[in-house]
């Protein structure tokens, strides 16, 4: 028989589920601050599979930091990533959150090069160079990213890569994570999306300003 806890808070409910997170997770081979990111994961997914697939290359939280705390632009592929950024979290008005997909020059991209909008619409990162980079919904988004940082077009300080689905998810994902000077967080597999994009930003702006 379930047990149905009541009269608990939001914050209590948050505590709570992170006391479970960590017994069901035991011991993990991430440090201190990356193990708060896929606490974050975990608990906006509920799947403790992540903490298998997440990966972590050359320094990305720390990177992502100074970019936060720079206020370099961020990047997203979709409006509801954008939307799901806390922005309360930031001790001051934060850096701009940018989609490009939304910006009249986006479908001028899509026009002249084809592919889908948020392919072209990673193109205005060129003007943008922003800091941060997510892309939570989108692979080929990802694959325009991955392509502009090859040809030295932008040098984003954090890449946020984690799509989700069955055409070119896993094989975008793969490309970053096989990419040498890059800091980037990604989540090997099929498995991804918008949710997790979120919860890896955010949990980074709580290690920034140490609100977590």
């Amino acid at each position: 028989m379930c047990s149905i806890l009541k009269g608990l808070s939001g914050p209590e409910i948050e505590a709570l589920s992170m006391k479970i997170i960590e017994k069901e997770l035991g011991p993990t081979p991430f440090s201190e601050d990356e193990l708060k990111v896929v606490k974050r994961v975990i608990h906006a997914t509920a799947d403790f599979e992540f903490a298998r697939t997440i990966k972590f290359k050359n320094s990305p939280i720390s990177e992502g930091i100074k970019a936060l705390k720079k206020g370099l632009p961020i990047v997203t592929d979709t409006r509801m990533a954008a939307s799901g950024i806390s922005k309360n979290l930031f001790p001051k008005e934060g850096p701009e959150i940018i989609v490009p997909a939304l910006l009249p020059e986006a479908k001028k991209f899509q026009e002249k090069k084809g592919g889908t909008l948020s392919e072209a619409a990673m193109e205005l990162c060129v003007k943008i160079r922003p800091g941060i980079i997510i892309i939570g919904n989108a692979p080929t988004a990802l694959l325009k990213v991955i392509q502009l940082i090859n040809e030295k077009k932008i040098s984003p300080r954090l890449v946020i890569g984690v799509p989700v689905g069955f055409v070119n998810a896993k094989e975008s994902k793969d490309m970053l994570f096989e990419m040498e000077n890059q800091p980037l967080i990604t989540c090997l597999g099929r498995k991804g999306g918008t949710p997790v994009a979120v919860a890896i930003i955010n949990a980074i702006i709580r290690l920034a300003f140490r609100t977590e």
